[in-house]
């Protein structure tokens, strides 16, 4: 009769196919999830962005739970804050270009 494998020897590649699926799947999606709510915290009044229906448009005014978008002249749509996919550019950060290109 052969001897009989050790449970834990067969134990390993199931822990090591968790920790590559973890490494490759779980961790990338959760630093995901993080940096877009960091995103939508930091929203404010001017910042162009899309939403999920490919909207494109600019922030007017940030409420708790919506966000009120101009997308055209006289024309304004408030949709929720996790509506917005992600960050077209800030007026801040377009300051911060055009200041560095004086600059130099």
């Amino acid at each position: 009769m052969p001897p009989q494998p050790n449970p834990l020897a067969m134990l390993f590649p199931f822990v090591m196919m968790f920790g590559i699926f973890y490494l490759l799947v779980f961790r990338p999606q959760s630093q995901a999830r993080k940096t877009h709510e960091r995103m939508l915290k930091q929203l404010k009044k001017h910042d162009e962005v899309v939403t999920t229906g490919g909207l494109f448009g600019t922030v007017v005014n940030v409420k708790e739970e919506t966000v009120t978008l101009r997308i055209d002249e006289n024309v304004r749509v408030e949709v929720e804050r996790t509506a917005i996919t992600r960050l077209v550019k800030s007026r801040g950060a377009e300051a911060e270009a055009v200041s560095a290109e004086q600059r130099v």
